[in-house]
């Protein structure tokens, strides 16, 4: 399916990101693996097995000129750009009394700023091969959660920038995101389940609380979803936000 596509992922070197670069370099494109080091991101490339088809883009993209350097490098790399996935992102829990200015900016330079700027850098690659964008928004930029408020703050600022963009863009470029609900990643356990008192009670209560379908989600079913927004199947689809969450925001 997407055989001769060029694509970039930010944040590739593990979970949802990670899944996403495995998922079209399964379906045949050359991808570019984008993780916040060096290292990381030839960790990244590791362990999606190597081989030309794959191309190492790290860089912070939490600046405005780390998304620059990002995207340019790719794109360099690649010959063009046919596909771009934002799917960087920094989260964490806490009451508003303990949230300060370096707390929101990490959340918010990574999960909004870089993503409108990686956008931004990659507009001239993007309108010349007729390409398309997908963000990793969230369901928490759906609807609130308790204790995550700048998170929700910077992930709802994604759906929208999202929606913005998709009628400013348009019929040039396509753009539209996905909102996973509870993935399995290491994010999700590091951030949330595993700070909890008890980890396996908690996410048995959250996932019984919040997914009708009563399990945590499956990276690799994220990933299915930005293939599919991504793919010409999608053609006519756009500013589109597509919960991939077990229901959760049909309930909640």
């Amino acid at each position: 399916m997407f055989h001769d596509k060029r694509v970039l992922v930010t944040g590739a070197s593990r979970g949802l990101g990670w899944a996403t670069a495995k998922a079209f370099l399964d379906g045949g494109a050359t991808v570019a693996v984008n993780g916040r080091t060096e290292e990381s991101t030839r960790d990244g490339i590791e362990r999606l097995g190597g081989g030309d088809k794959l191309i190492a883009a790290p860089g912070d993209v939490g600046t405005v000129a780390g998304c620059e350097a990002v995207v340019g490098s790719a794109v360099d790399a690649l010959g063009g750009l046919d596909i771009l996935v934002n799917s960087a992102g920094v989260a964490t829990t806490l009451p508003i009394e303990d949230g300060d200015e370096a707390i929101w900016d990490a959340i918010v330079d990574v999960n909004l700023k870089g993503t409108y700027f990686c956008c931004r850098a990659a507009m001239p690659a993007l309108r010349e091969s007729g390409g398309n964008i997908v963000n990793i928004a969230s369901t928490e930029g759906l609807m609130g959660l308790k204790g995550a408020s700048i998170y929700c703050a910077s992930k709802g600022g994604v759906v929208l920038l999202t929606r913005a963009l998709s009628a400013e863009l348009a019929p040039d470029v396509r753009i539209n995101c996905v909102c996973p609900g509870y993935i399995d990643t290491d994010m999700v356990r590091r951030d949330w389940i595993d700070k909890t008192d008890d980890p396996a009670t908690t996410l048995r209560d959250e996932v019984d609380a919040f997914a009708p379908m009563n399990r945590i989600g499956r990276p690799a079913e994220v990933a299915a979803a930005i293939l599919y927004l991504a793919s010409d199947q999608a053609g006519f689809t756009t500013g589109a936000a597509l919960a991939v969450d077990g229901g959760a925001t049909a309930t909640n």
